[in-house]
């Protein structure tokens, strides 16, 4: 599903998440995670990929795999960014000592069982996998 890189366009786009992970068998728990990592990375590239004059677009495609994965990709049109180059934020530090970011991509993380970025010619490419339960 292609849509604009606007916040209208996350709830679509959840929508066809919260039904390929049911289609995978997610429970709710299972499904949260997913919604969560998904909302993160789309408000990521809605705020912060595209020149503020310019809206761009956003690609979300969702695969269940044979063993019941759900496989998530998000590609962009922005200027290279790979989320996996920021350092961990310091969550042991005092609120007000804690640099700005980093806390989403952390989540993004936890919630993921694989997360991984390439940038393919002017395209940024995220790819999330979330396990299906056994």
């Amino acid at each position: 599903m292609r849509l604009p890189a606007v916040m209208e366009s996350v709830e679509p786009f959840q929508d066809m998440v919260r039904r390929a992970g049911v289609a995978c068998g997610f429970q709710d728990h299972l499904l949260l995670r997913v919604e969560l990592a998904t909302e993160e990375l789309l408000v990521n590239v809605i705020n912060y990929a595209y020149p503020s004059e310019s809206t761009g677009w956003i690609d979300l495609d969702c695969e269940a795999t044979a063993s019941g994965d759900l496989v998530m990709t998000i590609r962009d049109g922005g200027g290279p960014f790979n989320p996996l180059d920021l350092g961990t934020p310091d969550t042991d530090a005092a609120l007000n000592q804690r640099e700005v970011g980093g806390l989403g991509v952390l989540l993004v993380r936890k919630m993921a069982d694989d997360f991984r970025y390439e940038r393919c010619g002017e395209t940024n490419v995220v790819t999330l996998r979330f396990k299906g339960e056994s």
